[in-house]
């Protein structure tokens, strides 16, 4: 005998019964229907709340930031396409079918051993961009550790410190700087990287391979060889580059010393590997090979050991940071130093290495550290005659001029006596720890805006944004001790102010919150003093 089903027998629900159910369902959504009390979907929100945009907080990845649209919606951050299938293209909701649904997270084990470059296959390859972890945000508690800790070595060893409090700050504020554009404008070198692997790809590597990681591993640090090369020996690459070489000291502060130019002529270079590569995995090792030159930027290590053959490490990069005649355009290498050994641009540290450039900057203010090379060439350009000599200022080496070589002559660089005294401009004590403390705060502030900007409106992340570059300019005035420095503090930390009493700067804390507020309400008052006296000494001496 044939089973019957379970509801037979009973009848079915009429259109009247239907509707009175879509009904019911409908005033339990809008709480009508709750207990006095009862949380709600419409009370939960009390409308000043931030709106999500895009993904979660904290739950970030390289795809993201690959689909950043300029600041309209933030949703935006999450366009971009995914790895995989065609399928997994066209739906979102399936991108983690691999591993899981967002950017993976990542242990302080692997952290660490990711900034050394030594995370294996196994826990560092990815199906989709989207589950890449941003490594580089992630090390930022491991950079300052290591700072810390190098301080304490060089304090132990030498009984000095290793750098200095106003171009520390220098290295700080252009690393920030550096770093701005990833939160309003998409990655370059993501962006370019996908579009030719969608378009153009010969053929696919399995990305969970591990002949594929090591494969990107050597050509990822191949084609950044090359990028670090040419941005020696091309102007023009040379006066975004630049900047991180205009330091007089050489530790960890100055790894982080970046351009924020530069990675619009890097992606390029980096192409021809979108012909085969996943996505997931470039991502992966461009993070990696950034990472591992962070702690080759210091002197507590002199050597170590038959390494040095194959990996570029802090004696190699001492020199390509050296402005003696015999560092310079020497040792490009970026994890490797076997290219520099191949190619003929290799150079042993022989005699005390020099820091900074051959002709120095002499400023601690960051935009002008970063536009003032490109004014330079600007210029050179104009005041050159003939067509192609304004070319070749362009695209030939920054030590060209009509009649010499492409990259200059050699015996024009200017000679090293060790003598050299870096640029150091005398400012009274408390005003180092005046700028070291007002930077912790917006440092804080920016560490707080990348954690959160999937949900902050556009307004409050152009306002914290255009706060920190008018914070590092000021903090760069105050460490070169100039007249002005007072007033441009005085706004500062007026507009920072309002923005706190307005709520675009509010700290989930509110004690911190009266703590800035006090703060800031004692340093307007204690600049606007400084600019009183200053004023009535001046017209005391023209009594």
């Amino acid at each position: 005998m044939e089973k019957l089903p379970s509801n037979a027998g009973k009848s079915l629900p009429n259109d009247t019964e239907k509707k009175k159910k879509r009904k019911k369902r409908k005033k339990d959504l809008h709480g009508s229907t709750s207990p006095k009390g009862a949380g709600s979907l419409s009370s939960a929100s009390t409308g000043n709340e931030p709106r999500p945009r895009g993904r979660a907080a904290g739950q970030g990845g390289l795809r993201a930031r690959a689909g950043a649209a300029a600041v309209p919606p933030r949703s935006g951050r999450r366009e971009g396409p995914a790895i995989g299938t065609p399928a997994a293209a066209a739906e979102p909701g399936r991108h983690g079918a691999a591993r899981s649904g967002g950017a993976m997270g990542t242990t302080a084990g692997q952290q660490l051993r990711a900034l050394f470059y030594v995370l294996p296959p196994g826990e560092s390859s990815f199906r989709t961009l989207e589950e890449v972890p941003d490594y580089v945000e992630k090390s930022i508690p491991f950079f300052i550790a290591f700072i810390v800790l190098e301080f304490a070595v060089s304090w132990v060893q030498h009984h000095k410190l290793p750098g200095r409090i106003n171009d520390g700050i220098s290295s700080l504020s252009l690393g920030i700087l550096s770093r701005l554009p990833d939160i309003l404008f998409r990655s370059v070198d993501l962006v370019s990287y996908i579009y030719v692997w969608n378009n153009y790809r010969l053929f696919e590597l399995p990305w969970d391979s591990p002949w594929t990681w090591y494969l990107t591993f050597l050509g990822v640090d191949f084609a950044y060889y090359w990028f670090h090369r040419i941005s020696h020996e091309v102007n023009i690459l040379w006066a975004a580059h630049q900047v991180h070489h205009s330091s007089e000291d050489y530790n960890l502060f100055t790894a982080l010393r970046q351009s924020f130019l530069q990675r619009y002529t890097s992606w390029m270079f980096n192409l021809p590997m979108a012909l085969f590569i996943p996505p997931s995995v470039f991502a992966v090792h461009l993070q990696f090979n950034l990472l591992y030159q962070f702690w080759i930027h210091t002197e507590v290590i002199t050597n170590i050991g038959p390494l040095e053959w194959i990996l570029n490490t802090p004696s190699h990069h001492r020199v390509h940071h050296g402005r003696n005649p015999y560092c310079i355009d020497k040792n490009y290498g970026g994890t490797l130093i076997i290219w520099d050994r191949i190619f003929g641009t290799f150079e042993t540290e022989d005699a005390k290495v020099v820091y900074g450039l051959t002709h120095p900057v002499n400023s601690f203010e960051p935009i002008l550290l970063q536009l003032r090379p490109l004014a330079l060439v600007w210029n050179t350009f104009w005041a050159t005659p003939g067509f192609c000599n304004k070319l070749s200022v362009i695209f030939k080496g920054p030590g060209w001029g009509p009649g010499k070589p492409r990259l200059g002559l050699p015996e024009e660089i200017p000679v090293v006596t060790g003598n050299e005294v870096p640029f150091n401009p005398s400012v009274p004590f408390y005003i180092n720890c005046y700028a070291v403390v007002h930077f912790v705060v917006i440092m804080e502030m920016y560490i707080d805006l990348l954690a959160t900007v999937t949900v902050l409106s556009q307004e409050t992340i152009l306002l914290r944004i255009g706060i920190i570059i008018l914070s590092l300019t000021s903090f760069g005035f105050l460490m070169e001790n100039r007249t002005n420095a007072g007033i441009l503090e005085i706004i500062r930390c007026s507009v920072f102010l309002g923005g706190y009493k307005l709520g675009y700067l509010r700290n989930q804390l509110s004690l911190l919150n009266y703590a800035y507020e006090v703060l800031f309400s004692l340093c307007i008052a204690f600049w606007g003093i400084q600019i009183m006296k200053r004023i009535t000494s001046s017209k005391d001496k023209h009594l």
